[in-house]
């Protein structure tokens, strides 16, 4: 709620609202004497949209006492919920970044919301109800969206996937039809309790990815307390079927600082870990245990929105305890720094006071917070002081459910009744269903007319033993054949680097329909080699690499399909089978040909070195040790074409142009930045040179 000064509107979900605005915009923007005002006052009175500047806090004796619309034909926000999943309002044709994303994988929404009523989590409070996407329509969008991107993993994301009612199903679908193609299948995270054996054995079949769990509590009192309805022999059943489908690292999440937490609870993390560490699994090996914590922030709209964080102290306390008493073999303890969960706390309960915080910390330097390496507690602290924010008046106080809360004017549709009634039980330890398939909570979400929880069944025809599989699937028993393939990378094109081409490459075989050929083992990879990577910044007219395909191919079908997948300055110039009697997977040769407009390579220096026997120069290789290099044994000939534009055969990979530029003709760093450098094809290259 401390957004004023910088947002001018927020949606509160449901993509509908966007349809709405833009008709809303046109109509506004056909009025000629409109403003910006008019524009603004029309959106405020939809559902789904929040214009903060119309709202205006009260104060009493420097404390919050409501906060209330100024205009009086203005509503209060309303979130609008979207009714279901419809495949027609999910992008099945993703744009895809050249540069690799965080999350650089297809992701599939199959349902949004969750019931499960943890009493901490926001967002399993403010998205309900549970709304779960057709299970035909997930199959259809993964099959467009694998064709038009490349990708090779699948992300399947909701609030708690493992609760999707068909997911079995799904799982098998997804394995009969992309299994073969290597194409793997993630999760955000699993529930303990829900994830059975044979749904972890329908993922490790594809590829095992990463298996994380939440028990958050290490006491099932406190686990009762949020609400978090698993149990211990959930959670040992779960890491106990991972480690025996061959899964070698569990990571855990916890929280410390969660309401009637005692020291107790805490020596139940410790004991929990130390008996999931004697789970060996089938094979008897002994597996990694990572474990997070986080420090429980009380958060808006959710039953212990009411109740305090515990103070840094507290927290450092806490995590020092935990630290110490899990320093043991083949266990990782990681922890969330407890200055960053006060920012986080201070931000979640605050009003619009701390809009001058904000500010004052920015112009301090505070940039990049998320990021342990930028994050500045002391530029934090002194600009708690300059803006007077007295922070445990914020995050440390246990506020009265009868107190005006800075988010009350927010209608997200849930009682405030409910909030109380769960905090109620949080503290006789009761704990509440899921209203899924189950009794209504009287949460107030649903008027079981359009809105209501919505879950999904196999279709009626749907023949469960059936197969169907992308083209390329069925090719079995086919020998392998090896191709290299010949391209150009220029102009922008050169700014890729090495990862980042294998990338593009391979996903525009995976777009064409290409079955390449995999490696074995725990992680298979496509077989595709290349030739000594190419320093970023630097063309090419003449770069190769070699595949294996597990299909005859025409080459120049092949050629002129990839080229319609590829960036405009990515370019396959010729494909033919790899034959080991002629072709070199190792070039030992590269000519360049180097440009620097408005320099001069300086002509007495070139002869100077090319009638030296030897050159010597000092290097740092890649584990920091210093070696000596002789150049002049590696340059075979260099030649001036003109005064700014010099021609250069190496033979060998571990020395670049920038190298030979920097030492033998001095150049700076940001001079050798100015070049355009192009590595040539040798034939063509040795004809001019010579």
């Amino acid at each position: 709620m401390n957004l004023l000064n910088f947002v001018t509107l927020i949606f509160l979900d449901g993509e509908k609202v966007i349809v709405e605005m833009i008709n809303s915009y046109i109509n506004w923007k056909s009025d000629s004497a409109s403003d910006k005002q008019a524009l603004l006052k029309m959106w405020s009175n939809l559902d789904g949209v929040y214009i903060p500047s119309f709202y205006e806090p009260k104060y009493e004796q420097n404390k919050f006492k409501v906060i209330e619309p100024k205009f009086a034909d203005i509503k209060n926000p309303r979130r609008v919920i979207l009714p279901a999943l419809l495949s027609e309002d999910f992008p099945d044709k993703p744009i895809i970044p050249f540069g690799r994303p965080v999350h650089d994988r297809l992701r599939i929404e199959i349902a949004r919301g969750c019931t499960r009523g943890c009493r901490f989590c926001q967002a399993g409070m403010i998205y309900r109800p549970v709304r779960e996407r057709n299970f035909e329509d997930i199959l259809n969008i993964i099959e467009k969206s694998i064709l038009s991107t490349g990708y090779d993993e699948i992300s399947l994301l909701s609030l708690s996937v493992s609760d999707y009612t068909c997911i079995i199903s799904l799982l098998d679908e997804i394995v009969k039809k992309y299994g073969q193609n290597h194409t793997a299948v993630s999760f955000p995270s699993f529930r303990a309790g829900t994830l059975s054996a044979d749904m972890m054995n329908l993922i490790k079949s594809i590829r095992k990815t990463g298996f994380t769990i939440a028990p958050e509590a290490g006491s099932q009192r406190l686990r009762n307390v949020i609400n978090k309805n698993i149990s211990e022999e959930d959670i040992f059943d779960t890491v106990l079927n991972a480690f025996n489908l061959g899964w070698q690292v569990i990571k855990l999440y916890f929280m410390i600082g969660l309401p009637t937490e005692t020291d107790f609870d805490l020596e139940e993390i410790v004991r929990i870990v130390k008996e999931l560490k004697k789970q060996k699994g089938l094979k008897k090996r002994d597996s990694q245990i990572n474990v997070s914590v986080t420090t429980f922030v009380p958060k808006a709209h959710t039953p212990f929105q009411w109740e305090p964080q515990i103070t840094l102290s507290e927290s450092k306390e806490k995590i020092d305890m935990l630290r110490s008493a899990l320093q043991m073999h083949k266990v990782q303890f990681k922890w969330q720094n407890p200055n960053t969960s006060v920012l986080e706390g201070l931000f979640a309960r605050g009003d619009r006071r701390l809009s001058k915080l904000l500010v004052d910390a920015y112009k301090k330097g505070c940039r990049f917070d998320g990021w342990s390496d930028k994050f500045r507690h002391d530029l934090w602290k002194q600009a708690f002081i300059d803006s007077e924010i007295d922070v445990d008046s914020y995050i440390s106080k246990k506020i009265d459910v009868t107190e005006s809360l800075p988010w009350d004017h927010i209608d997200i549709r849930i009682k405030k009744e409910f909030f109380i009634e769960e905090r109620n039980r949080a503290f006789l330890e009761n704990t509440t269903g899921d209203c899924r398939n189950g009794d209504c909570n009287n949460c107030g979400i649903c008027d079981f007319d359009t809105i209501a929880p919505k879950t999904t069944d196999l279709p009626l025809n749907k023949n469960e033993s059936e197969s169907t599989s992308l083209p390329g699937n069925e090719i079995k028993n086919i020998a392998n054949k090896k191709y290299q393939i010949i391209f150009s990378k220029e102009s922008d094109a050169k700014y890729f680097g090495h990862l980042e081409l294998v990338n593009i490459l391979f996903r525009a075989f995976k777009r064409v329909q290409i079955p390449l050929a995999y490696s074995e083992g725990f992680h298979p990879l496509p077989k595709m080699s290349f030739e000594s990577p190419l320093p970023v910044g630097i063309e090419s007219l003449c770069e190769k690499f070699y595949v294996s395909i597990k299909k005859d191919i025409n080459p120049i079908e092949l050629k002129e399909k990839l080229n319609k997948e590829l960036p405009l300055n990515i370019r396959i110039i010729d494909i033919c089978l790899y034959d080991k009697k002629i072709h070199k997977e190792e070039s030992a040769i590269s000519v360049y040909k180097v440009k620097i407009e408005n320099k001069v390579f300086d002509e007495n220096k070139l002869d100077c070195f090319l009638k030296k026997n030897e050159y010597i120069i000092e290097r740092i290789n890649h584990k920091g040790k210093r070696q000596e290099i002789d150049i002049r044994k590696i340059v075979l000939s260099m030649k001036l074409i003109s005064a700014c534009e010099i021609w250069m055969e190496i033979q060998s990979n571990s020395i670049k142009p920038a190298d030979i530029m920097r030492n033998v003709f001095d150049f700076s760093d940001e001079e050798i930045k100015l070049a355009d450098i192009i590595k040539l094809p040798l034939n063509w290259a040795n004809n001019r040179i010579e």
